[in-house]
């Protein structure tokens, strides 16, 4: 699920040693590349990168940092692990100013409001898509259809990763509708979805109360071949969320149940409801129907669960003690007693 930032670096350079090979004899080309994983991994500045490409991965350094370590170290650690971060992305954007990922995450790293998060990606997202555009013609001219399909998907990744960031923003500040048509124009452009939006735009039709929407979204959702079709946790979430708001408390325990049926610890999850950073690269990678997805769900589904006018996430903490074992709530009780 989601961008996997040292995966995407990999591909950026592995596409770029095997366009350098173009006119090399087979077995040449067969002994460049069978050292092409240790050359990456020991001695990256031996394979051809343009600056562009050294940009990419102090991004993914960058993200590392941000992303995947800092919600797990000591408070002590946390300034200097920022400032790192920083350090990284000013010299991603001093290599290559279009390097829109180092630019939107180094924005993130300022700490604005929401409402201004939201209107600084909105103002930048016309900018951004000319220019990965620009960038997808030219990989789509490469002769060998594998690479330029590859080619393609990695230049348009930073848009694609800018306006599922300005979908989130919408969602936390209430633009729900907003959220909605940024999250279909994504989907129209990339019936895939690689940014995941369709679980942002799930959430944005649950505060909506658009159960028609949500029934359309689902249908699209059970096309896709990854993660688990229309029985996600956000999807999951949306609908119990609908059913609660109507006072339909037969159907809303019924996902209430398929969550717990779906996913790993969903009873200790779903009854200690802990909030997550989030993601700066992108949305953190998990895979389909893990512990990690639904723990990501639920904290993106605080705009439900916390949603001022109903008690939603109360009522779930209580109900699904229902279906907990004597395991499940003595984890719980552990996962209470640790957050206070």
């Amino acid at each position: 699920m989601s961008f996997d930032p040292r995966r995407e670096d990999y591909q950026r350079l592995g596409l770029r040693f095997a366009r350098e090979l173009d006119g090399s004899d087979s077995a040449s080309a067969v002994h460049a590349f069978s050292t092409f994983g240790r050359r990456f991994a020991s001695m990256r500045d031996t394979l051809p990168q343009s600056d562009a490409d050294r940009a990419f991965h102090l991004v993914a350094d960058a993200a590392v940092l941000v992303d995947y370590q800092l919600p797990f170290v000591p408070d002590a650690q946390v300034d200097g692990l920022v400032s790192r971060a920083q350090a990284l992305l000013d010299e991603a954007v001093a290599l290559d100013g279009s390097c829109h990922d180092a630019v939107r995450m180094r924005f993130a790293g300022t700490r604005p409001t929401f409402e201004s998060s939201y209107d600084f990606l909105r103002e930048g997202a016309s900018e951004v898509l000319a220019s990965c555009r620009a960038q997808a013609d030219e990989a789509a001219s490469d002769a060998f259809p594998d690479r330029a399909r590859l080619g393609v998907a990695i230049a348009m990744g930073p848009y694609y990763r800018w306006m599922a960031s300005l979908a989130e923003k919408a969602l936390i500040c209430g633009r729900n509708r907003a959220c909605i048509k940024i999250c279909q124009e994504l989907l129209e452009m990339d019936p895939t979805d690689a940014a995941d939006v369709r679980f942002t735009c799930a959430l944005a039709y649950a505060k909506l109360e658009d159960e028609q929407g949500l029934d359309a979204l689902a249908a699209k959702n059970a096309e896709l071949e990854r993660g688990i079709g229309a029985e996600d946790a956000w999807m999951l979430l949306s609908r119990c969320s609908l059913a609660y708001k109507r006072r339909d408390f037969d159907r809303a325990r019924a996902q209430l149940r398929r969550l717990v049926e779906n996913y790993p610890h969903a009873v200790v999850n779903l009854g200690d409801q802990r909030e997550m950073p989030e993601g700066v690269f992108a949305r953190m990678a998990a895979a389909p129907g893990s512990e990690d997805e639904l723990m990501l769900a639920i904290s993106e589904g605080t705009v439900l669960l916390m949603d001022g006018r109903y008690p939603f996430g109360a009522w779930v903490e209580n109900e699904v003690r229902s279906f907990a074992t004597p395991q499940d709530l003595h984890e719980l009780a552990l996962e209470k007693r640790r957050a206070r």
